[in-house]
This record gives C-alpha cells, structure tokens and sequence, in this order.
C-alpha cells in the first residue's frame, strides 16, 4: 500500500513544478504529516525530493528527475492500452500522434509486460456510435480539437437547432466567439462545450452544426474551477428535462414498472417512479409520467402493451383504445 501511495507521490511531482503539502495530501488521501514522512523515505531512498519551507513552500524534485514506467503492474498496463478511443483520435487528427505515444510507452514497459497493449486490444473495443447509425466525422473537427488544445478562441459561425441543450434558439446561421473548453463525444455525435467570450454563459454547441471555424491568436486563460465531466453531466441532465414539456397518468403492472425505463427516457421513468402510489390489489400502481408529447408517449407507450393502461389525458386514452379495437380485430375475440 505504502509503495503504490510512494510512487503514485514521484509521479505527481514529476507532472507539476512543485506541489504543497495539502495538495499531496489531498491527491494521496493522506494526511500532511503523512506526506512529510514519505517524502523522508523517498529523500533516504535516493529520489531527489526537496521541501521548500515557509507559507508558500512545497515540495519539488530537482536535477531534472524522472522516473521510468517500470513500476506498473500488469492489469495498469493494460488498463492504459484502454484508455483511448480510437475513432475519436482518428477523427481529431491525434491517432498519429497516440500510436507514437502507445509506442513510447511500451518501450518503457518491462519485458514481462510488453504484450499488454496486445492483450488489451484483443479483449476489448469501443465502439460508440449508436446502432442503425452511420455517423460522419464533422469537418471542422479537427480544428475545433487544435483551439481546444491550445486554450485559443475561435471566431464560429453555427447553424442553430432546437437540441443544442444551451440555451440557443432555434433558427438561421449565427457567429459567435467561443472559448473552447472541452470537446464531448456522445453517442456518435460531436458537442463542444465552450463559454461565450467576453465571460458570457457555457453553452453546448454540436461540432457538425459548425458552418465555419476560425482561430485567432489570443489565448484564453481556463476557468479553474470548470470540469468538463461535471459540466456535460449537469447539461445533459437539463436537456434532457428541458424536452419533457407534458405528462400522462398511467396505470402499470409489475412488468410495466420493470419496462418503463427500457421503453421511455430513463430520467423521465426515474422521476415518475419516485412519485408513484402504492400498488393496488391486483399489484399495480398509479403514477405520473413525464413526456415529450403526446405523440412521443404513444409511440413509447405502445411498446408495453398490456401492461399499461393510460388514464390521461382522454385523448391519447381514447387512441389506445382505438389501437386496442384494432388489435382485437386483427388477432379475433
């Protein structure tokens, strides 16, 4: 345990210019006096460790350390070899790049190891797009993934749609200048999250509504405390309210309620299942689902068949009546 949190210590620091005794512990989940006593045994076994005293002192390698990969066990070695996706790389321009890195790493690797980046590929692939789809990679994306990289803000001109999930109303062609935080792929598709320039709102913008992209020579400095994981999760989940503009009362058997999330939104099922009643006599339960519309709800719906009855609104109640007589007639009493 101790050796992995002490190597783990070599590595932070070998990353950044120097760290302070709260930001290793933090990082280690140790405490400071914890740090102290480990950078002691990294200092008695060799490894140039210096403190720096006083109120912004830190610890710090010097001489240019640094160590090699030979500490990595095998299932982190091939847990490495999983990290990238492939077909994002391809499509950003970096897959050059991270076979030249893949091909430094595994130098570095021990002898034993040398065939994790084999193993790992032969065992598993990601493969992001959704089925039924033939996802094309946005032009643009290339230089959209560049601006990104290199914290420059980018003067765009963006076909605007009623799912862009930050805000923007649909309509015709607009500019913008964006500070390109993060790119985010998602289910095949390409989403930029960037911030209006000019300390404007974060928005979402998808890469292949991007009629042109133009990067200029100004920097942006990073909002320190954006986390692109956090912030595709937050907007994600908005969005995914935000299109849930009705709702139906419905009636759902056990199976209904086991179903329900496989056959409308998993949040809209989530919502309406905290809410719902207690089970009636025949094990049923009473329950308000939110919906796209009532278009959306019948299609969906539908899926459930005889496990759900809906009782409201009366139109979409008398449609499924409608198909229900429709069935009957088909199939005979």
């Amino acid at each position: 345990m101790r050796a992995a949190r002490l190597i783990k210590m070599v590595l932070l620091l070998q990353s950044r210019p120097a760290m302070t005794a709260a930001e290793l512990a933090r990082e280690l989940e140790v405490s400071e006096r914890t740090v102290a006593r480990d950078a002691q045994a990294l200092s008695e076994a060799g490894v140039p460790v210096y403190a720096d005293r006083g109120r912004w002192g830190g610890y710090r390698l010097v001489g240019g350390y640094r160590t090699r990969l030979t500490g990595l066990a095998r299932d982190e070695a091939e847990a490495l070899f999983l990290s990238g996706v492939p077909g994002a790389l391809r499509e950003m321009g970096l897959q050059d790049a991270a076979s030249a890195a893949r091909l430094k790493v595994s130098a570095a690797l021990l002898p034993s190891l040398r065939d994790a980046p084999r193993t790992a590929a032969q065992r598993f692939h990601l493969d992001a797009p959704a089925w039924f789809t033939e996802p094309g990679t946005p032009p643009l994306l290339p230089a959209v993934a560049d601006a990104v990289w290199d914290d420059r803000r980018i003067t765009v001109r963006y076909r605007r749609g009623q799912d862009d999930g930050g805000g923007e109303r649909a309509g015709n062609t607009v500019q913008r200048e964006l500070e390109p935080y993060g790119l985010v792929l998602k289910a095949g598709i390409w989403y930029l999250c960037a911030q209006v320039a000019g300390d404007g709102p974060f928005r979402v913008y998808r890469v292949d509504r991007l009629a042109s992209v133009e990067a200029g020579q100004e920097h942006f400095a990073r909002d320190g405390e954006f986390g692109l994981a956090a912030f595709w999760e937050e907007r994600a989940e908005q969005f995914a309210r935000s299109i849930l503009r009705a709702e139906v009362v419905v009636r759902l058997s056990a199976d209904g309620v086991r179903g329900l999330p496989y056959a409308v939104d998993p949040v809209s099922a989530r919502e309406a299942l905290k809410g719902a009643g207690e089970p009636d006599g025949r094990g049923w339960v009473t329950l308000t689902l939110p919906v796209e519309s009532e278009e959306v709800a019948h299609a969906q719906l539908t899926a459930l068949g005889p496990e759900v009855e809906v009782l409201s609104p009366k139109r979409l109640r008398a449609r499924f009546a409608r198909d229900a007589a429709r069935l009957a007639g088909l199939y005979g009493a």
